[in-house]
């Protein structure tokens, strides 16, 4: 899928930012599966864009995402008896990928920083797709909910994986076993969200915490510095980490980007990095093999 004229978001970049505004307001941003398709061919897009520095992610109207569409009733989650329709790689044998956890892992591979402007209602994958996102910011008016047993359900979009190390184990807990909404306040006193705004600062202030990435860091070494912090949140052993390192910091030394770095600050200049994500990552880039979905 392209980003050609999508029907559930808004895509837009702007002097080296991309916001992606999910785009349903009649509805609450409800998510569907197009919603799904076209936020992962965003994110394909954000890193084809070598202009694309930092990436927003917010919604339209008074929610971020209400969270599932749940116009099918009762089979809203039975998506074989629904005989939704999956592309191949959407579906291992009769178990139905989570359509969630298809754009969360996304998100996660993304190779530009990813901020969360979440601006209203954030229920379900609404609040879970926030997880893989690499800094939240809330609006004042913003509400959290992981409902998913008040749904007959259990948490999905691999939030199992992220809720636990972002909050911590007990508040992942308590939040998914009482099912409740909370606001904005406990969001960011148990660490889900980074900071609280205004809901007509909110944008703002995204977009400047944006544009400091963007005017002052090196594109590659800000692609591997996400990957190697979320991958090695895992890893077993800090020897995993210093392997990655110690690969990382020599191809970096060596390249165009560490001499206008060194250079650009003795000179106390703005950088001009020439590097690029889609041409210039090192040779060992991806050094993870992808686990299988089973």
């Amino acid at each position: 899928m392209t980003m050609n004229d999508p029907e559930t978001i808004l895509y837009a970049v702007d002097d080296g930012v991309a916001t992606i505004t999910l785009n349903r307001p009649e509805k609450m941003n409800a998510f569907t599966p197009k919603m799904r398709d076209e936020l992962i061919a965003a994110f394909d897009e954000t890193d084809r864009d070598d202009a694309v520095r930092a990436v927003i992610i917010t919604g339209a109207g008074r929610a971020f995402c209400a969270g599932a569409d749940l116009s099918a009733g009762g089979a809203t989650f039975d998506y074989a008896s629904r005989n939704v329709s999956q592309r191949e790689e959407q579906r291992v044998g009769d178990v139905y990928r989570d359509g969630g956890g298809l754009a969360t892992l996304r998100i996660f591979k993304s190779l530009k920083p990813v901020i969360g402007a979440i601006n209203g209602a954030a229920v379900g994958i609404g609040v879970t797709m926030q997880l893989p996102m690499d800094i939240r910011l809330a609006s004042t008016a913003a509400r959290f909910g992981f409902v998913f047993a008040r749904r007959g359900i259990v948490p999905e979009a691999a939030s199992t994986w992220f809720l636990s190390r972002v909050v911590g184990m007990q508040t992942a807990l308590e939040w998914c076993f009482t099912g409740r909404v909370f606001d904005a306040q406990e969001a960011l006193s148990r660490g889900l969200v980074r900071s609280l705004h205004a809901p007509d600062e909110l944008l703002p202030a995204a977009r400047a915490l944006a544009r400091e990435i963007a005017d002052n860091t090196a594109p590659v070494s800000i692609a591997l510095t996400r990957q190697m912090i979320w991958r090695m949140a895992g890893a077993e052993h800090p020897m995993r980490a210093h392997r990655i390192d110690s690969r990382a910091i020599q191809a970096r030394g060596r390249s165009a980007d560490a001499k206008e770095g060194v250079s650009s600050f003795l000179e106390k200049r703005t950088p001009v990095y020439p590097d690029r994500v889609s041409a210039d990552m090192p040779d060992f880039f991806p050094w993870w093999e992808e686990p299988p979905f089973e």
